[in-house]
């Protein structure tokens, strides 16, 4: 959860500005008491009717005594938002709990509280709240919504005040504000074995250097706390002092997650796009292989990676996966196109080192884009999820050579030992992870899609 506190709600407080901002405030119905006031009051002084003059001075006279009184009215309210969650994915909705507390020792009037929320979230949220007594609290709650990933403020929330008369309103806002994050859709992958993966294992868990998986055989000196049922004693006797064999030296099975952000290689826009997709595969495929013990980065066309430059990925068990999985999700939460054209800033990065399984999910290729994504293909297994933009945007029959085109990309990049699939619209990330697997064991065609 995410808590954001604000102080109390205060106006402005010079003369000038006071004063327009009472006026300001005033509704229809003051404007028009204060209208027909004046209005009565030059009838009154040009008939000379004395009780018109009085009933003109009350009609103008009664706003402006709500407004200035309803100006210098001085709530100490404070309120505070907690938002549940304040991290959700795209798609499912997120409870706001608003609660005012009246801190001073009068009670409040009416008061009419609206939240500031962003379109995308729905509808902007609006309460009526009765007279509070001295040290009372109220509670309110709104739901939020948003089929777009991003970040999202909420606030600053708004008191507006009202007398009892109708005549006046003045809104005060509170200072802070809150932000949602709405992250991709993740889905569950099944655990598959790619080549590049943990040799022997299929996952990512700690392995010994040794070819046995035995501790290293090369003896150190003996430290103060050793285990002496590590004292090797062959080496004891040759080198004269006390030998043990070194610790195991865990490492790491890597995987690299290469997301294509080209703006020229997908086409359309909104939750159901080409573009979309990848974020949300990329997503589930970067939470599936943190779950399974590997160290993964992400890395961009840009050539920016998460973690940054040097970083050898995220790793680790229990609290620390899931506070690696949630920056990643934050960071694909934020990403938009990018303004490159080529991959070589990508192909940069990964020649430069971390090995391991490369996952890529790639927009429209051309010939020389395409030799590029082939030669990024290391030691480790490669797997690729190529997403055609005319599959996305148009009707297959309407692009007999596009779909000639985009199988000579994918022949292209397995003929470099790459594994690579097609995506067709609306496509599920488990169902094509699957597929993948199965085309890289050869118990399916080469060339075959996972039908939409």
């Amino acid at each position: 959860m995410s808590f954001g506190g604000t102080g109390p709600a205060e106006p402005d407080r010079g003369e000038a500005g006071g004063v327009r901002t009472a006026l300001a405030g005033l509704t229809t119905r003051g404007r028009s008491f204060l209208a027909a006031g004046i209005a009565a009051a030059v009838c009154a002084f040009v008939l000379g009717q004395s009780d018109l003059l009085r009933v003109g001075l009350l009609l103008a006279v009664l706003p402006l005594i709500c407004a200035a009184v309803l100006y210098r009215t001085r709530y100490r309210v404070t309120a505070t938002r907690v938002l549940a969650p304040a991290r959700v994915p795209a798609g499912d909705e997120a409870r706001v709990h608003l609660r005012m507390d009246n801190v001073s020792r009068l009670p409040t009037g009416l008061l009419m509280l609206q939240d500031r929320v962003p379109y995308v979230l729905g509808p902007r949220p609006r309460f009526v709240l009765d007279r509070m007594e001295p040290q009372g609290r109220r509670e309110v709650s709104y739901r939020v919504r948003s089929d777009l990933r991003g970040r999202y403020p909420l606030g600053p929330l708004q008191l507006r005040l009202a007398d009892p008369f109708g005549m006046c309103e003045l809104t005060r806002s509170f200072s802070t504000y809150d932000t949602l994050t709405v992250i991709p859709r993740v889905e569950p992958l099944a655990p598959v074995r790619f080549g590049g993966a943990a040799r022997g294992h299929g996952d990512g868990r700690r392995r010994s250097p040794a070819l046995a998986g035995e501790d290293d055989v090369i003896p150190r000196g003996y430290r103060h706390g050793d285990d002496l049922r590590r004292v090797h004693w062959r080496s004891t006797a040759r080198h004269g002092e006390l030998m043990v064999r070194r610790e195991e030296q865990p490492r790491r099975s890597r995987c690299t997650v290469l997301l294509d952000t080209r703006g020229g290689a997908y086409e359309g826009a909104g939750p159901d796009s080409a573009f979309e997709w990848a974020v949300s595969g990329a997503a589930s495929v970067l939470v599936h292989m943190l779950e399974r013990g590997f160290s993964v980065r992400l890395l961009t066309d840009t050539g920016s990676a998460v973690p940054g430059e040097g970083g050898d990925g995220f790793a680790g068990t229990g609290q620390e996966t899931a506070d690696a999985a949630a920056l990643m999700l934050d960071t694909l939460a934020v990403i938009d196109h990018s303004d490159g054209t080529g991959l070589s800033a990508a192909y940069d990065a990964l020649r430069g080192g971390h090995g391991g399984l490369l996952v890529a999910f790639l927009g429209d290729l051309d010939e020389e884009q395409a030799m590029t994504v082939a030669g990024m293909r290391g030691r480790g297994g490669a797997v690729a999820f190529v997403l055609d933009p005319d599959v996305w945007t148009r009707e297959a029959t309407d692009v007999p050579r596009a779909g000639d085109r985009h199988a000579w990309r994918l022949r292209l990049l397995r003929e470099a030992g790459w594994t690579a699939l097609s995506v067709p619209r609306g496509a599920a990330s488990a169902d094509l992870w699957r597929q993948a697997d199965r085309e890289r064991s050869g118990s399916a065609p080469v060339g075959g899609e996972v039908p939409g």
